[in-house]
């Protein structure tokens, strides 16, 4: 049965790490966004070697579960003398795997840009540099923004499973509550309201930014 009172007795301890949660997840959205970038430049190489390289890798990463990744990164390269703490592991998990993922947003954004944009930088013989950063970047940036929205949110609610490198956020906090009491409905019941509470006004933002660049397209 439900109990009101244990309920808000643990409440304060899930709230003391979620700073937790949502630091991994900040953090690891922008190792992602870092990352995806430059994956994304490399698949449009012209260099059929870096274009092959960035692809291979990118599907890798897509074909492999993040578990499976965060368990390498955790308890494999320990023993070739490669260690970090569960935060560090979880976030660089996080970031590698979703920059994949943002490599194909920021792909689909630069594809995106009208070709003459591009012929008119070459005919004004902008640099490389100008041509990306003053033309192409800030036309491709703005209407991927609530895709990238999306990813950051499911980044969020992808967090728990950190816990398997014994990263003490959330739902490791909850499984904890509830083994030393073996009450684990107000603890887990709890962590769903939290992420529910995270999550639902950021899918609505996400939503209206989505609206907002369709309407000033």
């Amino acid at each position: 049965m439900w109990d009101w009172d244990y309920a808000w007795h643990i409440f304060p301890q899930l709230l003391k790490v979620l700073p937790i949660t949502i630091g991994a997840t900040l953090v690891g959205f922008f190792i992602a966004i870092v990352l995806g970038l430059p994956l994304a430049l490399a698949r449009r190489s012209q260099s059929k070697v870096l274009a092959g390289t960035a692809l291979a890798w990118v599907e890798f990463i897509r074909s492999t579960p993040l578990l499976v990744q965060l368990f390498v990164l955790f308890y494999a390269l320990p023993l070739y003398g490669i260690s970090f703490s569960p935060f560090t592991t979880g976030v660089i998990g996080l970031g590698i795997h979703y920059s994949t993922y943002m490599s194909e947003v920021f792909r689909s954004g630069i594809e995106a840009v009208p070709r003459g944009q591009w012929e008119a930088s070459r005919a004004l013989n902008f640099s490389v540099k100008h041509t990306w950063g003053s033309i192409i970047l800030p036309q491709a940036l703005p209407p991927i923004i609530p895709v990238m929205g999306n990813y950051l949110i499911t980044m969020f609610k992808e967090t728990p499973i950190l816990s398997a490198i014994t990263l003490v956020e959330l739902l490791q906090t909850a499984k904890a509550i509830g083994s030393g009491s073996f009450r684990y409905l107000e603890a887990f019941t709890l962590v769903g309201l939290l992420f529910l509470l995270l999550s639902y006004p950021s899918s609505l933002f996400v939503g209206w930014l989505e609206r907002y660049y369709q309407r000033n397209k």
